[in-house]
């Protein structure tokens, strides 16, 4: 089944924390790369003033994989433990070394045990509808009505995004 994961970082070395991520990704069993977006730079969005001026850089990747998403759930868990993410409820949108979000997988709709599928606020989020147009326009996710495309087209300008690189 394909998967999409959004990644998002803000601390320290940004792009390498992204780097680090997706390659944590490829190296899940049973799993292999497919598609990943440009990485964009973007203003942060639903933050505290005293991080506003705190930029992300975004991106998504897609991978195929057999492992059921429970597992992934875990997974990605440990990867934002490893690469330094301390959750912090009380605090959802603070600064972070790195996020790293399913979107999608194939067609399946899950809402269960801190898990969401596809995630419940991917196409209100700029920074998750572009990278992923770069890579799936023509998707239309379980429970939307249009295009990953037309969701783009739909969304208000964001001046606050720019790509960071293209290929990484």
């Amino acid at each position: 089944m394909e998967i999409g994961f959004s990644l998002g970082s803000n601390l320290y070395n940004r792009k390498r924390l992204l780097m680090q991520a997706k390659n944590l990704l490829l190296s899940a069993p049973r799993t292999s790369f497919v598609d990943q977006s440009p990485i964009y730079e973007t203003t942060p969005v639903d933050v505290k003033p005293e991080y506003q001026d705190m930029a992300y850089l975004n991106s998504v990747v897609l991978v195929e994989s057999e492992l059921p998403l429970e597992s992934w759930l875990s997974y990605i868990g440990k990867i934002e433990a490893n690469l330094g993410r301390e959750r912090n409820e009380s605090d959802r949108n603070a600064p972070r070394p790195i996020d790293v979000d399913i979107i999608y997988a194939g067609d399946q709709i899950i809402d269960s045990g801190g898990l969401e599928v596809p995630h419940p606020r991917w196409a209100e989020r700029r920074f998750v509808v572009q990278p992923l147009c770069d890579v799936r326009p023509e998707l239309v996710l379980p429970e939307a009505s249009k295009s990953v495309a037309e969701i783009l087209r739909s969304l208000p300008p964001d001046h606050g995004l720019s790509i960071f690189d293209e290929k990484w």
